[in-house]
């Protein structure tokens, strides 16, 4: 009788499998949270009645979340 002894179960296919998705689900978990910490965190600032340094951030959408191009104030010349 030949001794044949198997794979250990780490060395097998599913639980590589498993491993490998397990590790991409957490990976994604700490990216999401620090994504969500890091916009609560802006949030927080901006509430907190200090003023907006980002020029980007400063404007503000007065018509339904698009930036108002100012084009009533030239004349152009038909």
């Amino acid at each position: 009788l030949s001794a044949q002894a198997e794979a250990p179960f780490y060395e097998e296919w599913w639980f590589l499998l498993v491993m490998a998705l397990s590790s991409l689900i957490l990976i994604l978990l700490v990216v999401f949270a620090l994504v969500l910490h890091g916009q609560s965190k802006k949030y927080k600032n901006c509430s907190t009645g200090k003023t907006i340094s980002n020029v980007e951030e400063s404007v503000t959408l007065d018509n339904g979340g698009f930036t108002a191009l100012e084009l009533n104030s030239r004349h152009l010349n038909i």
